[in-house]
């Protein structure tokens, strides 16, 4: 790539920052998606068959049958975001496709959504804040009317004990909550005294015994439905759950007949199975106030999406310049 005499064609599947895209035409020969419009997979596969690079983010689905059709030139997909479940890493690598992606960046901003999630949920924020708006407050304050459940105190459970898992930790810890994990590997006793946290190597003993539940594991084969029917049914009916990594890792269907049931106190979701369309049976849950959705906003701040662009930028043209980038994904870090 980098004894190419023109510009490489970079490829960018959605709408970044101006100061991003704008850097991004100063360096390469830059094809920019000005509607925002997801590509269909015909027009994925023909940013495959064209570009040099292809920016794709997490609505672009780049499957073996793109990835298929991809021409010579592709040696790059460097995708915008941390998650990288809607692209074949193994069948990019084996043809020759370099896979990078944006971690760190996103920490913080989702680590807060989460715990704004968990305080929407325990002391129902969201459907408090339409009682005004919607000219339901005739009656005024009563000693018992709009009650949640207070969280200092509670037990918290992290599936998922990396950088979110543990930015979150830190969050609960300053508001009272005691803090558990389960994890594919057991943090640092360093971390783990740090956090005051307790590792639990089996999922389902954790979730039995705690009163939240945060999601923060990434996308994987073994984590699809990881908190499935059996699982979501070992829960206290008293628990709530709130997920901001990714919707395929919760079976929704049987959490939203849990809920209907009560057998689940609620649930705080930024991320569904087949977004950005949501089951009605979760809407329904929260216009009777059980649930609280919100669309995908978990690292929606102007901060990350730069960070995000800048990271892009520099795996290209590290990469460009014959050298490692520095977040190259390699199927056996998923």
């Amino acid at each position: 790539m980098s004894s190419l005499k023109r510009k490489p064609l970079v490829v960018v599947t959605r709408r970044l920052p101006d100061v991003v895209e704008t850097r991004m035409r100063e360096l390469f020969d830059t094809r920019l998606n000005h509607d925002d419009k997801p590509l269909s997979a015909a027009a994925l596969a023909q940013a495959a068959r064209e570009a040099d690079v292809l920016v794709p983010t997490v609505t672009d689905e780049i499957d073996a049958s793109v990835l298929a059709q991809a021409g010579p030139n592709l040696r790059l997909i460097a995708n915008f975001g941390n998650g990288v479940d809607h692209i074949d890493v193994d069948s990019a690598l084996q043809r020759g496709i370099t896979v990078t992606n944006t971690p760190g960046v996103l920490t913080e901003d989702t680590a807060d959504m989460t715990m704004a999630l968990i305080l929407a949920v325990a002391r129902r924020v969201t459907e408090g804040a339409r009682i005004i708006p919607d000219d339901a407050w005739s009656e005024g304050w009563s000693p018992t009317w709009m009650l949640g459940r207070r969280i200092t105190g509670k037990r918290l459970g992290i599936v998922g004990m990396g950088r979110i898992g543990q930015a979150l930790a830190r969050r609960a810890k300053a508001f009272g909550l005691s803090i558990h994990y389960h994890n594919r590997r057991r943090v640092s006793g360093r971390t783990e005294s740090e956090l005051e946290a307790t590792y639990w190597e089996s999922l389902d003993q954790m979730l039995a015994r705690v009163d939240i539940v945060s999601v923060n594991c990434p996308h994987t084969p073994a984590t699809y439905h990881l908190l499935s029917a059996r699982r979501l049914k070992l829960l206290k009916p008293e628990a709530v759950v709130v997920n901001t990594a990714r919707g395929e890792i919760i079976d929704e269907t049987a959490l939203a007949r849990l809920i209907e049931l009560g057998e689940i106190a609620g649930a705080g979701l930024d991320v569904f199975e087949q977004e950005p369309a949501v089951s009605p049976r979760l809407v329904k849950l929260a216009k009777a106030g059980k649930v609280v959705l919100l669309p995908h906003m978990g690292s929606a701040t102007h901060e990350s999406r730069v960070d995000m662009g800048e990271k892009v930028i520099i795996n290209i043209k590290t990469f460009l310049d014959g050298h490692r980038p520095p977040d190259r994904v390699l199927p056996s870090m998923l």
